[in-house]
């Protein structure tokens, strides 16, 4: 993959994740215990050989700078290529919405670069994948653009692109829409091409009025390109709305969805922090749960994810449930189907239970 350049977009809508991404970019959202979730896409990249990385950053940066910082915890701090950073495009003039904007600002850093390919990819999904085949289809099938998708297992509701295809990967129709069906083959915003392809869609979509590359730049010219379509048979989530951030969390908890995400030949990177381990007090009781370092543990917690520096306390019960870093949950609480954003502290006694398809959110240092 030394001939292949990676852009990870993190131009997430945060619409219906609002209580999660209020302060932050919904590709940093804390997940499965220690991860964010921009992780899965860059450590598939570096895994797949890919050493030259740009991060198209959201308007709202901070949280993604302070978590990847020099790219090092990922192999990218590098004397030449590594992780580039590329800054949110904001033009008063302009107000045109969408992610073309951003990159057409940016097109300098990827002609300038070296790389013949350019793979882009969205920082809202988790999966773990080898971009290697990716790459031999394209080159094989000699297509303009290569797509990947999954195939859906289930029906579910929200914003998707549904690819329809020939036997052979050939892309016949792409449309997007509002619900999703058993045997529907979902894309998953991952696009490999030519990068002089990409260049002169970038260019040619934005300087005639386009706003999105997707929309504009691939679905409205593909009379103009060879365009097909790549199976990835492995686990995947889309983030984009709170529902699917705590299913895939839940996910999480199956013994296999775990190690095929973590335990394979390719590791998921994260940014380090050394803590102390797990403190299991004579109290305590754990169930089918993922516990970070540096958690106390006095209470009973099942079928739940507890991230670095958790406090539970005696005669606690928490179920079903996700508490961030450096949560407090005091003597004598419940806390049953629960999203708890970081530093948040419930008080003694004090019952807060959600529903399984709609868990109950704490958002940010609250103190209940």
């Amino acid at each position: 993959m030394k001939t292949v350049m990676g852009i990870v977009d993190l131009q997430e809508k945060k619409s219906l994740i609002r209580e999660l991404a209020d302060q932050r970019a919904v590709e940093s959202i804390p997940f499965a215990g220690r991860y964010r979730l921009i992780d899965f896409a860059l450590s598939s990249m570096v895994n797949s050989g890919v050493r030259n990385v740009g991060i198209m950053l959201p308007d709202e940066p901070r949280s993604v700078l302070d978590h990847l910082r020099s790219g090092k915890d990922w192999d990218l701090a590098r004397r030449h290529e590594g992780l580039f950073y590329l800054p949110y495009a904001k033009d008063d003039e302009d107000q045109r919405k969408g992610d073309l904007k951003n990159f057409y600002h940016n097109l300098d850093y990827i002609e300038h670069s070296k790389e013949r390919y350019v793979l882009l990819a969205r920082g809202s999904f988790v999966y773990n994948m080898d971009f290697n085949p990716i790459l031999r289809f394209h080159q094989n099938t000699g297509a303009d653009i290569t797509m990947v998708y999954h195939t859906a297992a289930e029906e579910s509701i929200g914003k998707n692109v549904v690819l329809e295809t020939a036997d052979n990967g050939l892309v016949e129709d792409i449309s997007e829409k509002p619900a999703v069906y058993d045997g529907s083959k979902v894309s998953l915003s991952i696009y490999l091409m030519e990068k002089k392809v990409f260049v002169e869609m970038v260019r040619y979509t934005y300087e005639h009025g386009g706003q999105d590359l997707l929309m504009d730049g691939i679905i409205r010219r593909a009379n103009e390109y060879t365009i097909y379509a790549y199976e990835h048979d492995g686990y995947v989530a889309h983030i984009d709305s709170t529902a699917a951030y705590y299913k895939a969390n839940m996910d999480i908890l199956q013994p296999e969805v775990w190690e095929e995400l973590f335990m394979g030949e390719n590791s998921i990177y994260t940014k380090v922090k050394d803590e102390v381990p797990v403190q299991y007090k004579e109290t305590a009781e754990v169930k089918n749960s993922l516990v970070a370092n540096g958690c106390i543990i006095r209470g009973e917690v099942e079928n739940s994810i507890l991230f670095r520096g958790v406090t539970v306390g005696k005669d606690v019960k928490i179920k079903n449930s996700i508490i961030m870093q450096k949560g407090d949950i005091q003597d004598g609480s419940l806390v049953e189907n629960v999203i708890c954003d970081k530093n948040v502290t419930i008080s003694k006694d004090k019952w807060l239970k959600g529903a399984p398809n709609y868990p109950l959110i704490v958002t940010k240092n609250v103190v209940i």
